[in-house]
């Protein structure tokens, strides 16, 4: 996951030797100025991200559940968002492409800071407000 400047936020898969283009290819805009970053969104060689947030999430952590308590989520993968203040979950086919995307709590109005799974399988997120919160079985 790589936090990406005014955009671009980015969700990469990491591979042994992959080049992901960072600061040459960003989907972010200057924080001084409505410009680009690098040289463009693409260059051969280097690869995309599996997401890119426009405007940003600010994420700030990622995990893929792999319990079972919360069958719908089983490997999917869970994004906290600052600014958006909510759980972003993205589902993946089976080539590493995220094929939908889901935001939750976003009600709470809390700058989600950190997602855990516990060794149950139980999923905890803290909040910039001090809170730990349990994330319900259906949400």
């Amino acid at each position: 996951m790589e936090h990406g400047p005014r955009g671009g936020d980015e969700v990469n898969l990491i591979q042994k030797g992959a080049n992901y283009g960072w600061p040459i290819i960003s989907y972010g805009k200057e924080y001084w100025a409505p410009l680009a970053v690098g040289e463009g969104t693409h260059k051969k060689g280097m690869l995309q991200a599996i997401k890119y947030y426009v405007p940003s999430i600010a994420p700030s952590s990622l995990i893929m559940y792999k319990g079972s308590v919360y069958k719908e989520l089983k490997g999917k993968l869970l994004v906290g968002a600052l600014k958006l203040t909510h759980i972003n979950i993205l589902s993946l086919d089976d080539k590493n492409n995220v094929i939908k995307e889901m935001r939750i709590l976003e009600h709470l109005k809390q700058r989600v800071r950190n997602i855990v799974e516990s060794p149950n399988g139980l999923i905890y997120f803290s909040t910039d407000s001090g809170k730990i919160l349990l994330l319900k079985p259906k949400y």
